[in-house]
């Protein structure tokens, strides 16, 4: 069953006439193919013009769809033997940064990425993808054994923010937070960040300080979400429309701007209306990047990673 975002109301009548068309003609003699086929091309055309125009706002709605794939699809549809490992430590686990071992196209990666959930038990099992203190050292931990064993890093961020709750801040949230972004850039390894629906603030930064950063067509990455900004600015959420428009968090509009490398096609429609093809086109364009930077020494990779942030805050 499909959730319709507001701006896919066309689309949604349309796909329900073409239901209702279908049901009502079984064990019925009356022949009707050449209407549904009529239908069925006028929402696919109606659908993939729609979202070849969406606007910045309506982006970030597509990244929130709470359809959309998120960390364990990816790792069901473009990974291998993937092996969890948890905790910090230090403090304890947190389920919403998940990580371990795995394969990509037969290549051994550490694997790390934020996890929403995908129902109202696993969105609060999961915090909703906002990863506390500990969540972040289990990130660091799990790079330093990547740079011990000589694997590449593979990080999927998906985060509206680190959890900013008094328990998240009394536990060191902004330290660890910091110390995480630093592991990104000291890695003597290959690292390649996504951004596969949301990434939002120092949440996003700490799993995504990479050499190479992706984001999905639809992603969007800020600094502070479009009702953040918007309530700052304007004093009301009811603006985040003009501050999404404002903040260039848009794939296309970062790419523009040099803050990522490339953008990672989708599905007609948003990642949500096809999982397993949105994982695989992101699993082929990580697998191509990777074997870029596999040949490239430690040093370089360190240095490269120092350039393109030193180029960003300048």
């Amino acid at each position: 069953m499909i959730s319709y975002l507001e701006f896919e109301k066309p689309v949604a009548e349309l796909e329900k006439r073409i239901a209702e068309l279908r049901s009502a003609s079984e064990g019925d003699d009356v022949d009707i193919s050449n209407e549904l086929q009529r239908l069925e091309l006028k929402s696919a055309n109606l659908l993939a013009s729609t979202y070849e125009s969406l606007s910045p706002w309506q982006k970030t709605q597509v990244a929130r769809h709470p359809s959309r794939p998120h960390f364990r699809d990816y790792v069901e549809h473009a990974f291998e033997e993937f092996v969890p490992l948890g905790g910090d430590r230090c403090y304890g686990d947190d389920e919403a940064i998940l990580g371990g071992f795995a394969r990509l196209n037969g290549r051994k990666v550490v694997l790390i990425g934020h996890e929403k959930g995908n129902d109202t038990a696993s969105r609060i099992r999961h915090n909703f993808g906002m990863g506390k203190p500990e969540g972040y050292r289990k990130a660091i931990r799990l790079m330093e054994l990547a740079g011990r064993f000589g694997l590449p890093v593979v990080t999927l961020v998906d985060t509206s923010g680190a959890f900013p709750g008094i328990e998240a801040e009394e536990r060191g949230q902004a330290e660890a937070i910091a110390r995480s972004t630093e592991a990104c850039l000291a890695l003597p390894v290959p690292m390649v960040a996504a951004i596969v629906g949301e990434g939002g603030s120092g949440g996003a930064v700490a799993l995504a300080s990479a050499e190479r950063v992706l984001m999905m067509e639809h992603a969007v990455y800020s600094v502070i979400s479009p009702e953040g900004c918007a309530s700052i600015l304007w004093r009301t959420a009811e603006r985040a429309p003009d501050a999404a428009e404002a903040m260039k968090v848009t794939a296309q509009d970062l790419e523009s701007l040099g803050v990522i490398d490339r953008i990672v096609p989708e599905p007609v429609g948003g990642a949500h209306r096809d999982p397993r093809l949105a994982a695989t086109s992101l699993g082929s364009a990580i697998g191509e990047e990777l074997d870029e930077l596999s040949r490239f020494p430690s040093n370089d990779l360190r240095r490269m990673r120092e350039e393109r942030f030193l180029t960003l805050a300048g």
